[in-house]
């Protein structure tokens, strides 16, 4: 689903295959790199237990002098103790002597099986040949993309182009994930970048604002990963730094549709789905209050497994709203799924059952909209169906 997608002035990219993964077809090692320091920022996974990449490239953000990103896949070097963090600080230093940079200004991250050591032989090998092939082309993009792939079934960009003090500033993002879905971020691995000049705050601001709505406001399987990991790289290659509050909100604005297309292209590929779910939750008082109900819909197994089975079953859907943790009475609350009303005020109205589980069964994109009466503040959700192929996929996926 993506192609010829370009990355900002001064970055460039490549993914190889090293030998991490068993497929002598797929590659597992990307690595994106700027030609000059960058404003760096980044977003990591909220789980106590968390992967030797992440302690070791939230240690080193934010910062203004960063220079690269080294990814794998296959092997998240997670629950790996002490040699996992000697292991993900080694791949920094590896990267950093083949692009003569310091190696706290190489970030690194790592995604797939939890709770095994790294191949460091064949990583000591790939890093050079991945530094040796590095590119600005829109293919070797592409091949970074396809390197941090586990059970992802396409790879994953997006670019946005604005015009800022009469200059173009471009924004590009590559990101991975399938599956272990839950992203809680105050095993999805993105990297962001952008030739615009910012300043390692203002990259942290702005990162955070756009993952609050986009990386946070999707789930597969509720399952908070270990490894997941946003970074934002700022270069400043176009010249064009931002100097106004206007500028400022055109900047997040693209940053914003950039992560939304990331993150929505996860559910769009989330493991083993039928359908691709949008819940909006209105009428709230605010944010946490939508948030918390979209999010306990979103993971329940009932709705989910109704869904993919297109059984109009309501009930599951507002009961689960019942049991997210907000105050509300069940006259609250009324339920329109693809366009049928099928709960208004707290009891259900008459509607064709068989008409609406055609709509579910023909439709791979299915919305869903809750609507409260507490006030104005809403949420949106991305989610998507429970079926057979998931539990298979994730049954055998070490064996």
């Amino acid at each position: 689903m993506s192609e010829h997608i370009p990355l900002p002035l001064g970055f460039s990219s490549a993914g190889i295959r090293c030998g991490i993964k068993s497929d002598p077809q797929k590659l597992d090692l990307a690595l994106l790199v700027s030609d000059r320091p960058c404003a760096a920022a980044g977003v990591f996974t909220t789980n106590l237990v968390c992967g030797a990449p992440v302690k070791v490239s939230r240690e080193r953000l934010p910062r203004s002098t960063a220079r690269a990103v080294v990814l794998n896949s296959g092997n998240s070097n997670a629950a790996t103790g002490d040699r996992g963090i000697a292991d993900a600080k080694r791949m920094t230093q590896i990267v950093a002597d083949q692009i003569g940079a310091s190696q706290d200004d190489v970030l690194v991250a790592s995604t797939g099986v939890i709770g095994r050591f790294l191949p460091m032989d064949v990583l000591q090998a790939g890093i050079p040949v991945a530094a040796k092939a590095l590119s600005d082309s829109s293919e070797s993009f592409l091949l970074a993309a396809k390197a941090m792939m586990t059970t992802d079934t396409f790879p994953k960009q997006a670019t946005e182009t604005i015009r800022i003090g009469g200059n173009t500033v471009r924004i590009s993002g590559v990101c991975k994930g399938a599956a272990m879905i839950a992203p809680n971020m105050a095993t999805m691995l993105c990297v962001i970048m952008t030739d615009a000049g910012l300043t390692p705050e203002e990259a942290k601001q702005w990162l955070r604002a756009s993952v609050e709505d986009s990386f946070n406001c999707i789930s597969v399987d509720g399952h908070e990963s270990t490894s997941d990991t946003v970074i934002l790289l700022a270069n400043g290659a176009s010249g064009i730094t931002i100097s106004s509050a206007d500028e400022g909100r055109e900047f997040q604005q693209a940053l914003d549709r950039v992560a939304m297309k990331l993150a929505t292209d996860i559910i769009r590929d989330a493991e083993g789905a039928h359908h691709f779910v949008e819940l909006n939750v209105t009428g709230c008082r605010t944010r946490d209050e939508a948030f918390t109900i979209a999010k306990a819909v979103a993971e329940s197994p009932l709705v989910k497994t109704a869904i993919c089975g297109a059984d109009p079953n309501w009930g599951r859907i507002v009961s689960a709203a019942g049991y997210a943790g907000v105050p509300l009475q069940e006259s609250d609350m009324s339920l329109v799924v693809n366009g049928f009303l099928l709960y208004q005020a707290g009891a259900p109205v008459d509607f064709d059952a068989k008409q609406v589980s055609s709509s579910l069964r023909d439709n791979r994109n299915v919305t869903i909209d809750l609507k409260l009466t507490h006030g104005n503040a809403q949420v949106r959700f991305w989610t998507c169906d429970l079926t057979k192929e998931y539990v298979e996929l994730n049954a055998d996926y070490t064996t």
